[in-house]
């Protein structure tokens, strides 16, 4: 259960923007169990509690890998959605990469960005005494390797294949080796296909939770440094896409990491809105993300930052340096409050 700083929430309550009228909206987080609900849930109670008295907010989950996270809020069907890369999501203005299949959505903004410090992390089962992806090459080993799936729908399996292709594996090689891909959209779900011996090699994010843990200190599963020439690969090909300056896992990481591992960014997690979101609504909304992170952080306390999947402290410079354009209400908060 969350410690809230109530004499801190209460004088908040008193003062900051208001919204007289009542409004209806709709939010889209995650499959419903993870960080998006719970920042859906957050930024819902806050907003309602300074807008008008009939308000109410639907936080809808999202199918599949999560794209429709994306076109829901350009499409117009939810008017807030959280999504994650930062960097990814960029490439949805021009219709680039992932999102070519939709075409350009110029019209999308953001509220603000909240860190996550994520990588995307290839491990292998000790057995095979692999330590490199140059080894993985040279053995040819006949892996089972657990992932998510890549239907066009899931932004962590459009990275791991774009990923594995990089250091020059594809799903037919892999195959041609005796091995085999095996998938699931969500994260812990490949995870538990490691776990339940149904693979013996991983490549997924949210590297920071528990599951990742017994997989490498647990199970004793060896991580594979991400080659330097796969990563600048990885951007040429698929450009935008992520950050090519993220620092390198440090040692110690887990226990078993003795050497700073270099990983492919999958941070942060963005605050999706359209640019039409009225300026009040928008402006209030961005208002709580800032003013109240407090009551957000406090969800996270229990846990080491670097073992959050919300990276707090929360700092609102960097909350608007956002991947995808801020909205003008949005901008003009930030502004006002000294933040840009």
């Amino acid at each position: 259960m969350a410690t809230i700083d109530v004499e801190k929430m209460q004088k908040l309550s008193l003062g900051g923007p208001r919204l007289e009228r009542s409004v209806t909206l709709n939010f889209q987080g995650d499959w419903g169990m993870a960080n998006f609900h719970r920042i859906c849930s957050w930024l819902t109670q806050q907003f309602c509690d300074r807008a008008g008295p009939e308000s109410q907010v639907a936080i809808w989950n999202m199918r599949h890998g999560g794209v429709d996270s994306v076109t829901n809020v350009f499409n117009g069907r939810v008017q807030l959605a959280i999504a994650t890369p930062a960097h990814l999501l960029s490439t949805a203005l021009e219709g680039k990469g992932l999102f070519a299949q939709f075409g350009p959505m110029p019209t999308l903004r953001a509220l603000g960005v909240l860190p996550q410090n994520d990588r995307m992390v290839f491990a292998i089962h000790p057995k095979y005494e692999i330590r490199s992806f140059e080894e993985l090459r040279a053995k040819k080993p006949k892996i089972r390797l657990a992932t998510s799936t890549n239907d066009g729908t899931n932004f962590i399996g459009h990275v791991a294949y774009a990923f594995l292709r990089s250091h020059g594996i594809s799903e037919e090689e892999i195959e041609s080796w005796g091995g085999s891909i095996v998938t699931a959209h969500r994260p812990e779900q490949a995870i538990a296909l490691v776990l339940s011996g149904e693979a013996d090699a991983l490549l997924q994010e949210a590297i920071m939770t528990p599951w990742w843990q017994r997989v490498i200190e647990g199970q004793e599963f060896i991580p594979l440094p991400a080659e330097p020439a796969a990563l600048a690969k990885f951007m040429e090909d698929h450009p935008g896409e992520a950050n090519p300056n993220v620092e390198p896992l440090p040692a110690g990481f887990w226990k078993s990491l003795s050497q700073p591992l270099h990983s492919l960014d999958f941070a942060d997690f963005v605050v999706l809105v359209r640019d039409d979101l009225p300026d009040d609504i928008a402006y209030l909304l961005t208002w709580c993300l800032v003013e109240t992170r407090d009551a957000l952080e406090g969800q996270y306390h229990h846990l080491p930052p670097e073992r959050s999947p919300l990276t707090y402290p929360l700092d609102p410079k960097k909350m608007a340096q956002t991947s995808v354009p801020l909205h003008p209400a949005a901008r003009r908060y930030y502004t006002e409050a000294g933040y840009l």
